[in-house]
């Protein structure tokens, strides 16, 4: 899986870029067909901003965005990849819903 991360506006730290792959590395514990992901960081303000994390994941065929807001680049990320994971397993029982 190729991971792109993008942030708009500034520079993401090492440690930041590390948490995310971690964190999208994660999607392939639920489908290991995923091809590549795009991760879009930007944030409103420079002072007391909210910080969004837009991710987007290509499966064959198939396309999944979730979009996240908060107060942190973490919490964004952290909860925009729980997002993912339901929309991976809603396609995962679908799939096995079918081949029954």
């Amino acid at each position: 899986m190729n991971i792109k991360i993008t942030a708009r506006k500034f520079k993401a730290r090492d440690t930041l870029k590390d948490y995310i792959n971690d964190e999208v590395k994660s999607l392939l514990k639920i489908n290991d067909d995923i091809i590549n992901a795009d991760i879009i960081l930007s944030f409103q303000n420079s002072h007391d901003s909210i910080k969004k994390a837009e991710i987007t994941i290509h499966l064959p065929g198939q396309t999944f965005v979730a979009t996240e807001e908060s107060d942190e680049f973490t919490k964004s990320v952290s909860t925009a990849v729980q997002k993912l994971l339901r929309q991976l397993k809603t396609l995962k029982s679908k799939r096995k819903s079918r081949v029954k």
